[in-house]
């Protein structure tokens, strides 16, 4: 106990919110935890940094056709566009890399290695889930908790995601108990690392890396550079 609460006071005084408008067409704020800072929302964006348009993926087969001929994509979970306030857009691992910078100027998609030093900071994955999740917004867990503390301040939510199999599908479970982002750290041809939020289940852990197909659809955060 007296160990949690150390920790708490020092997130405390290193976690600032900072306002930050990334471009005109997502505006939000953004924290800082420990000496890195990442926006405090979901990317919501539909152009790369140059101002080209990243396709949207508006039926199955669009985002089918995408991952198979190694293109960017977008979409809104289950194709709603009320669903974009929220937990903002999932995107391919094709748009998230691409060349043009799908983050906006300032900005980066954060590596692996980037993603576990904010993990490592806050307890490593046996502590740091509790403090990444929201509030609210999460299915019960086996706790009676539909949030975390969110000490850290990074409000994750549970985006879901889309899978690669052959009908896009999406993937949510229960309606929340899944947030997923990518980072930029291929792992091989077809597949890159990642990180998931899940609610918590007894004998797991809250926050992982990941191998993901490059085809799926998840979350994307930023980091600043």
């Amino acid at each position: 106990m007296k160990r949690r609460k150390t920790n708490f006071i020092m997130l405390m005084l290193s976690s600032v919110i900072c306002f930050t408008v990334l471009n005109k067409a997502d505006a939000q704020t953004s924290i800082k935890i420990g000496n890195q800072e990442w926006t405090s929302g979901n990317l919501n964006v539909a152009t790369f940094k140059n101002g080209d348009t990243i396709p949207e993926a508006k039926t199955e087969e669009a985002w089918v056709e995408a991952g198979i001929a190694g293109k960017p994509a977008w979409c809104y979970y289950d194709n709603d566009l009320t669903n974009a306030d929220n937990y903002g857009k999932l995107y391919n691992w094709y748009a998230a890399t691409d060349p043009r910078g799908l983050a906006p100027s300032g900005w980066h998609i954060p590596s692996d290695k980037e993603w576990t030093k904010l993990i490592d900071y806050l307890g490593g994955e046996e502590d740091a889930g509790d403090k990444m999740k929201s509030n609210d917004g999460w299915d019960m867990d086996e706790n009676g908790n539909n949030g975390g503390s969110n000490e850290s301040g990074f409000s994750g939510l549970p985006g879901g995601m889309r899978l690669d199999d052959s009908e896009g599908s999406f993937y949510y479970t229960y309606g929340g108990s899944t947030g997923q982002w990518w980072s930029s750290t291929g792992y091989d041809k077809d597949n890159s690392l990642s990180f998931a939020l899940n609610i918590t289940r007894i004998n797991y852990i809250d926050v992982y890396s990941e191998v993901s197909v490059k085809n799926c659809g998840l979350s994307v955060r930023c980091l600043r550079d």
